[in-house]
């Protein structure tokens, strides 16, 4: 249940970390490159900017990798191999996310190995939860269990 609870969350909390560090460097790349004041097509504004920062460049090139590999990888090992190919790649670029999938590298593995998230799981939570909001003031857990069950169509005598 743990790691199914992570994948959804966790992957996309990795997802946006790597964005996160992508932004950050853009931010501080492109007041460098706002520097060149070059007034011309944005390819070749986007051209100034990789002259000034190939950093920058590099880490979005990582980051469309790190995406591939939980879009298109279909094997278990090729998954895994290319997950640690991108952390040795990344090491210097993405450190916080880094930290973060190496304290999840077991959940990670998980979900190449069977490819499930927790969505189904998350969205049922969420419905309770607004339940709840809504059901301010139900004098018992009775009348909760029974706009709960009602929700998704349950027999409201079963035990």
């Amino acid at each position: 249940m743990g790691t199914s609870l992570f994948v959804l969350y966790g992957l996309l909390r990795l997802v946006q970390d790597v964005s996160e560090e992508l932004d950050s460097m853009r931010k501080a790349e492109k007041k460098a490159a706002m520097s060149l004041e070059d007034k011309s097509e944005k390819a070749h504004k986007l051209e100034s900017v990789l002259k000034v920062s190939p950093k920058l460049g590099k880490m979005h090139e990582l980051k469309e990798k790190f995406r591939d590999i939980f879009q298109t990888t279909t094997s278990w090992g090729d998954s895994i191999t290319k997950l640690l190919d991108w952390m040795c790649e990344s090491e210097s670029y993405f450190p916080k996310s880094l930290g973060t999938i190496v304290r999840w590298f077991g959940e990670i593995v998980g979900y190449f190995d069977g490819r499930t998230t927790s969505g189904v799981v998350e969205g049922i939570n969420n419905k309770l939860k607004l339940i709840k909001r809504l059901g301010y003031g139900f004098r018992n857990f009775s009348n909760f269990r029974l706009r709960s069950l009602l929700n998704w169509h349950f027999n409201v005598n079963a035990p």
